[in-house]
Order: C-alpha cells, then sequence, then structure tokens
C-alpha cells in the first residue's frame, strides 16, 4: 500500500506544492442527496509525497487552490475532478493532461478505466474496492486513505509512459489539445434556461407543450441550485413532463395529473401552473430536429468510412478520431464548433467533411 500524509490544513503545503511543474490528481466526492458534488478529499502525487487533502476540516484552503491550479495536473477520466473542484473553489486548473485521452490515442479502449492502464503499463492490481464509500464520514479509516492514495500513485509514472509513447508517434500534442477541452468553464457552469436539454423523454415535444416543459425545467433548476438537493427529489421528469403535456389550469386538475405527488401541489402548485400559463408567451415554433435526409444520410456514411479507414490505419478506434454523434452535429445541425473541425482532426477528416457538406 502507498504510503501517504493526510493533511488537514491544506494551506500548509502550499510551498510543496510550488516546487513541482506536473502533479497527478485526483478527488473522492458525495453527490447522492445534493445538486452540487461535496468535494471530500482531494489526493496530490508530487512524486516524492502523496497528501491526502481533507477539504472538510473548516481551516483555510485560500492558498491551497491557487498553488494546486499553477501546475500541470496528471489525470484519469478527469473530467468530474474537474467539475467539483470548480464548483467548490470557482478555480480550474491552467493546464491537465488525462491519462484516459493519451491511452484511447495508442489504440486502447476510449474509456479505459484507471485499474486497466495501471495493469497494462506496470502490472500492478489495483483494487477497487471502496467505490461506494462515504467519504464524508468523519474519521476517515486508513483503509479509506491507502484506497484513495492508490489512485494518484501511478498517475505521474503512467504519464511519463504515455507521454513519450506518444511522442514517438507524433500524437502527444494529440493529447495535449484533447485533453485541454476540459479546461472550458462552459462545461461545468449550470444555465436553467438550458435545463429541458437534459428532461428525458421532452426532446419530442412540441409547440406550447415544448415552452411549457422548458419553463418548468428551467423552474426545477433553478430550485435545485437554491436547496442544493438532487434536480428529481425537486420534481421528477415524467411529472413534468405529464403537466407539459395536459397543460392544466387550476390546483384540481394539477392535482389529477398522473404521478403528481400531492406535496408537490401543495408546495409548488402555483409555480407550476405560472410557468404553464406563462408559456402563452413563449416562442411556441419549436419543433424535434428533422431526421436525416438522403443526402445527408449518404454524407455521413461517406465520413463515417472514412474515420474508420483512417482510424484503422492509426491503429486507433474510429470513436476515438469522430463519433457518429460528432459527425451528425456537423452534417445535421450545422455544428462549426464540433473538435471534428478542429486541431488534429480537422487535417485527418475535418477538411474531407467540410468538402462534402
Amino acid at each position: 500500500m502507498p504510503e501517504f500524509t493526510l493533511v488537514e490544513q491544506p494551506d500548509s503545503i502550499t510551498a510543496d506544492l510550488g516546487k513541482h511543474d506536473f502533479v497527478g490528481v485526483d478527488t473522492e466526492f458525495m453527490r447522492e442527496k445534493t445538486f452540487f458534488a461535496e468535494l471530500c478529499l482531494v489526493q496530490i502525487a508530487t512524486g516524492e509525497t502523496i497528501y491526502c487533502v481533507d477539504p472538510l476540516t473548516g481551516h483555510g484552503m485560500d492558498d491551497f487552490w491557487p498553488a494546486l491550479m499553477r501546475d500541470t495536473w496528471v489525470v484519469h477520466s478527469g473530467r468530474q475532478d474537474i467539475e467539483v473542484v470548480y464548483q467548490t473553489s470557482g478555480k480550474i486548473p491552467g493546464s491537465i493532461f488525462d491519462t484516459q485521452i493519451a491511452a484511447g490515442l495508442l489504440g486502447h479502449a476510449p474509456q479505459m478505466g484507471y485499474a486497466s492502464l495501471i495493469k497494462e503499463l506496470f502490472d500492478v492490481e489495483i483494487e477497487k474496492t471502496h467505490t461506494r464509500a462515504n467519504w464524508s464520514k468523519r474519521p476517515l479509516s486508513n483503509a479509506f486513505l491507502e484506497y484513495a492514495a492508490e489512485d494518484v500513485e501511478y498517475l505521474l509514472p503512467a504519464y511519463e509512459a504515455l507521454a513519450e509513447q506518444l511522442d514517438k508517434k507524433g500524437r502527444l500534442g494529440w493529447a495535449e489539445e484533447d485533453s485541454a477541452l476540459l479546461l472550458s468553464p462552459a462545461l461545468y457552469d449550470i444555465d436553467p434556461e438550458l435545463a429541458i436539454e437534459r428532461m428525458k423523454g421532452a426532446r419530442n415535444l412540441r409547440g406550447k407543450r415544448r415552452a411549457v416543459a422548458a419553463r418548468l425545467a428551467a423552474w426545477r433548476e433553478t430550485e435545485a441550485l437554491r436547496a442544493n438537493r438532487p434536480r428529481q427529489w425537486i420534481a421528477k421528469d415524467s411529472a413534468l413532463l405529464e403537466v407539459a403535456s395536459n397543460m392544466p389550469d387550476s390546483i384540481e386538475a394539477l392535482a389529477r395529473i398522473d404521478g403528481m405527488p400531492a406535496g408537490l401541489v401543495r408546495r409548488s402548485g402555483a409555480l407550476i401552473l405560472g410557468a404553464v400559463s406563462a408559456s402563452d408567451e413563449d416562442d411556441n415554433n419549436y419543433r424535434p430536429p428533422a431526421a436525416p435526409d438522403e443526402q445527408q444520410k449518404a454524407i455521413l456514411k461517406s465520413v463515417q468510412k472514412q474515420v474508420a479507414e483512417c482510424a484503422a490505419d492509426l491503429g486507433l478506434a474510429a470513436e476515438t478520431v469522430a463519433s457518429k454523434r460528432d459527425l451528425s452535429a456537423v452534417i445535421m445541425n450545422g455544428d462549426r464548433a464540433s473538435k471534428v473541425l478542429s486541431g488534429w482532426r480537422r487535417d485527418l477528416v475535418g477538411e474531407r467533411l467540410l468538402e462534402l457538406l
């Protein structure tokens, strides 16, 4: 088991963090009962020391966060780690290297797990025995802390091994470029007006029913943010979709809707009815995205074939180069901000896609 130092005063290690260009970073958090994930532990590997930093002690972190952000983070599948740190501290690291992304660009499975990668690189078995642990409970057991420390123990050696292999293939810049995509605050900022996109089943609503669902989704998102509770605790998707479908005009009609909890009607009935009536003022011309026409299908098929051939030549999975979803977004929706049309992917497939369009 790795040796580690439990840090209960995070600001006390800022001087040491400043000595390193690269640090391995992982987090443990809980989100079952809250809207925002609760950061419970930050694990940092410097190459000399593994720190398990406890953010729940009540001690200051004003110096800790800026010091940590100055280093390049080595992470594995780091999007959730960056999200919870950003929502906790309001800060995002200056640069990162994601070992899962790097592994994919060397021909490994696109979503390769950390334990599988470490086994592949170093023939070391990592036990994932505490994935369901309650990380908010104090004191943390030594077994929990050892498990957490092991999650960063091999990150820096993995970075060195992967970077060397990528460099030999001329793909190190690809990994750095794709990793940097995770640093956009837009990935983690919450906009209630976009909450309709997360409402399961709302995609096919049209006209006023879509407008009602959009207002209800925005209302629920705002309430979930305010109360810091999961969206489904405020109101289930199914209940809000029933409201959008039936468009009740009274508390009595709202209460009769199938699956509508009495408590929700009592607490928020007036607000829900307000969203229904206010939707009269909205643009009710929304229509679900049209199915691809024959020309678009032909373009998609042609580009997918090119992507598959290109990926095979490189020894990569096709989705690592460009997923069907990415390609469809460009062809169907004209998404010119797609990663397929920038960086190394543009040279491989993006230019061809633009020609076909």
